[in-house]
């Protein structure tokens, strides 16, 4: 049976991604081959400009992992990069034609397999996507995953998914994660700094989060975070803020069991 494409949200324009090329776990090959001279630069660029950013606003272990992938002029082979990071924490990566539905997702991280979407988008959206492609998913996430605290949580939050029951259990859910994996903040010796792959990977609300006087700073308290609403059309109005990714992972271990 084929893959179907999915879509979060609301969106009057297809997924984009082949997922014909899918298997049943949603998973394809990277036909790196495929990637033109254009795509190459577009992610040559988007990276340079990302990696400008981050000093003064990204966690060190972020600033330190992220030239050790390798991977600054050209679009990454997946398998390269999974070397790597199976020697550090046990995970590896895989390719998606694009977003999967929730049940593969969570498979896929329970089991330390992080799903990076194949595709780069064009020059015309060198600003802005809709959907995340191979460069958010790549230089937003994978350099944390060679962080055994954040490793480890990832795996955790996908085997407490699996074990949800209920639709609130998993909205609950889907708030630890974005306040933390997508848009968490940790305090470090120099002040507060970014963690998360959707602050790590954005041009404006990297700044944002960590000098803007709109954006409020809380303390991570794991239960609050689940009972906190979120936005998806705009920058976060507030911030949960971890001491270390210990007390982050210590913390939400017992929030992900309450939760599932």
């Amino acid at each position: 049976m084929a893959a179907e494409p999915v879509v979060y949200g609301a969106s009057e324009r297809p997924p984009r991604g082949d997922y014909a090329r899918a298997r049943p776990d949603y998973t394809c090959t990277q036909d790196w081959n495929a990637y033109t001279a254009q795509d190459h630069d577009t992610y040559r660029r988007l990276y340079e400009r990302q990696s400008a950013q981050l000093p003064g606003l990204a966690c060190d272990a972020f600033i330190a992992a992220l030239p050790r992938l390798g991977a600054r002029e050209r679009i990454p082979r997946l398998d390269d990069i999974s070397e790597h990071l199976h020697r550090a924490t046990g995970w590896e990566l895989v390719a998606v034609p694009g977003l999967i539905p929730e049940v593969p997702f969570f498979t896929l991280l329970a089991h330390r397999k992080f799903p990076v979407t194949d595709w780069i988008r064009t020059p015309e959206e060198f600003d802005y996507i809709v959907e995340p492609d191979i460069f958010h998913d790549f230089f937003g996430h994978v350099p944390m995953l060679a962080v055994p605290a954040i490793a480890d949580f990832i795996a955790a939050f996908g085997e407490a998914c699996l074990r949800a029951r209920g639709d609130e259990a998993r909205r609950r859910l889907a708030r630890l994660y974005w306040y933390t994996i997508e848009f968490g903040l940790v305090r470090e010796a120099d002040g507060v700094r970014a963690y998360g792959a959707g602050l790590l990977s954005s041009p404006a609300e990297l700044r944002h989060a960590i000098e803007s006087p709109q954006a409020v700073h809380l303390p991570f308290d794991a239960m609050q975070v689940m009972a906190s609403e979120y936005r998806i059309d705009g920058f976060q109005s507030r911030y949960f803020v971890v001491e270390s990714f210990e007390t982050l992972f210590a913390e939400a271990r017992r929030a992900l069991s309450a939760a599932s």
